[in-house]
Parts: structure tokens; C-alpha cells; sequence
């Protein structure tokens, strides 16, 4: 692999596979993201799965460099500037809000293709859904207190948990906001929350342990990146310390977690994969509707209940889109 082929900006990846030859020959289309090549196996097929519905084949009819901050945010803005420089026909930022802000800093002209968590006007992303405008547009797995919704198949599940321990990540940009659903949501369920915020790998177990001491009577882990990536630890301290716990994503009721609610990543990435093939054909982003999820899954892994010993409701079940048996 020679310079052309690969080179790293400030202890981020950033990437391409092909020969220089080839670069020359077709698109190449800049993956920014928050996060580690490794944690996002998954979820890079699903966005290579939309690229290929609209006819992109990564190493034969597209090249992707790879631009990944590995969890460090500071690193986005250079990695950003490095994929504007390099001169990608199209920018994907995904992972969470500050890639795609870091890539809507860089350039005004290069395409963007956003895929996130968080409220896309609300954080400035783009003035309207429909029409946004400029080089930008994207998928939102946002969705209208999605959090609170969360908390009250939780308190369904376990109704005799009078506190529930919540993990969050203060530095996001949208905290605030979701401790403020969150805390409504609670008042009207009758529960306590107790939130311990977590900033990186080594404070999970102590927080987790922490809420156990404290007799908290079930987890609810804040939709945030940096959960996303530890979810096997996350979902191994939650059993390991017996509380039952409530996540965003189905991988974490795939990896043993007992309740999940949420949009499906893997699709909203497919769908992101689309848009950036679309773009490739001469489609303007500005002209693309922000997409939204249409259609929110609750998992629930029977396995974990019994192992908790939890007793799941009938209706619970029967509204669940999949039972882990």
C-alpha cells in the first residue's frame, strides 16, 4: 500500500484500498466517523449494502477512504479536512453529531450525507426536513422523545423498580436534552432516576456497580456512540450486577440485553448508503428529504428475563416485534 493508498491524520485512520490507478478511475466517497473501523463492522455493510442497491461497488465502481476518529471527537475537524482535501465526491458522516458538524465545517460544497441519533434542525445540521438545502442532507434516527418511550416499557417490564439507574454521556451535544425527556417521562411514571454520567470505557463498571449499591431496580442506557461501541461490556456488567436494562439498538438484545426499543441502525445506514449513490448519479443533497425512521422495533430477549428471573407481561410480548427465545 503505497501514500496514495492510505495515510492517518492525528492517530485516526483514514484510508482507501485501491490502487492509485484505480482512484483515478472512479469516485471515491469519504466515511467520517466517530468511531473505530472495528466497532463498526456492521453497520459499514449496511451503508456498503445501500451503495450497492444503487449500483456502487466498493474496489470495482467506487473507492471509500476511511476516515476514523476511534472514539477521539478532537480528531474529526483535521480527518475532515484531510477527505475535503483529498477531494471525495461525497462526505458520509455518521457515528454522531459532531462528525457531521466537523464535515459541514470543512466544506460548503462537497456533498453530505449525515446518519445520526440526534434532531438534525435542532442542532443546526439543516434549516428543514423536507427541503434542506445547500451540500447537505441525511438520515435521522431521531424521533420525537424516543427516550421517555423507552423508560415506560422499562417500568413496564419491571413496574416494582422505584429507582431506575440512568447511564448518559454529558459531552454529547444533545444531553441536556434528553435528561429533560427523560426526567418528564419518570415524573409521569412515578419513578426516581438517578443519572451517572459516563465519559469514557473504564467509568461503565463503577457506575454500573455503583446503581446496583444503591438498590436501583433497573438500567436504562442513554442512546449515545460511545454505549453503542462497549455494548457486549455494557450488556455483561448489566448481568453481572442483575439489573434489568433497557437499550436503544437490537444489537444489544442480539448480544444478551433484555429490552431494546428503536429504529433499526442497520436499515437507516442502507438508506444513507442510498443517498450517497444517489448523489453519486448527479442528484443535489439539498434537494433530498432528511429521512427519518418510520417504523420504531421493541426486542426482548426471553433468555435474559429468565435468567433475571423476570416474569415479562403478556402484552409486553405481545407488542414486541422479535423474542429472543
Amino acid at each position: 500500500m503505497n501514500r496514495r493508498d492510505a495515510f492517518a491524520l492525528l492517530g485516526g485512520a483514514l484510508v482507501c484500498p485501491l490502487a492509485a490507478h484505480a482512484q483515478q478511475e472512479m469516485p471515491v466517497v469519504g466515511l467520517l466517523s466517530n468511531r473505530a473501523a472495528a466497532e463498526s463492522t456492521a453497520i459499514t455493510a449496511a451503508f456498503k449494502a445501500g451503495l450497492a442497491e444503487a449500483g456502487f461497488v466498493e474496489g470495482k465502481t467506487v473507492a471509500i477512504a476511511y476516515a476514523m476518529a476511534e472514539d477521539h471527537l478532537e480528531r474529526l475537524p483535521a480527518l475532515a479536512a484531510g477527505l475535503v482535501g483529498r477531494r471525495v465526491a461525497v462526505i458520509s458522516a455518521s457515528g454522531g453529531i459532531a462528525a457531521a458538524k466537523a464535515a459541514i465545517a470543512a466544506t460548503k460544497t462537497i456533498p453530505i450525507v449525515f446518519t445520526n441519533g440526534t434532531d438534525p434542525i435542532k442542532f443546526g445540521l439543516v434549516k428543514n426536513l423536507q427541503h434542506p438545502g445547500g451540500n447537505v442532507t441525511g438520515v435521522s434516527l431521531f424521533a420525537a422523545a424516543p427516550g421517555g418511550k423507552r423508560l415506560g416499557l422499562l417500568h413496564e417490564l419491571v413496574p416494582n423498580a422505584a429507582s431506575i439507574a440512568v447511564l448518559a454521556d454529558p459531552s454529547n451535544a444533545d444531553a441536556e436534552a434528553k435528561a429533560k425527556d427523560l426526567a418528564a417521562s419518570a415524573l409521569a411514571l412515578g419513578v426516581k432516576i438517578e443519572t451517572a454520567h459516563v465519559r469514557s470505557d473504564a467509568e461503565f463498571e463503577p457506575a454500573i456497580a455503583a446503581a446496583a449499591q444503591r438498590g436501583a431496580g433497573a438500567l436504562f442506557i442513554s442512546n449515545e456512540v460511545l454505549f453503542t461501541a462497549r455494548r457486549d461490556k455494557i450488556v455483561a456488567l448489566a448481568a453481572r450486577y442483575r439489573l434489568p436494562a433497557s437499550y436503544a439498538y437490537a444489537e444489544f438484545a442480539a448480544a444478551g440485553g433484555l429490552m431494546t426499543y428503536g429504529p433499526s441502525r442497520n436499515d437507516g445506514y442502507r438508506q444513507s448508503g442510498l443517498y450517497v449513490g444517489r448523489i453519486l448519479k448527479g442528484e443535489k443533497p439539498g434537494d433530498m428529504p432528511v429521512l427519518q425512521p418510520e417504523k420504531f422495533e421493541l426486542v426482548i430477549n426471553r433468555r435474559t428475563a429468565t435468567t433475571l428471573g423476570l416474569d415479562i407481561p403478556p402484552a409486553l410480548l405481545t407488542r414486541a416485534d422479535k423474542v429472543i427465545e
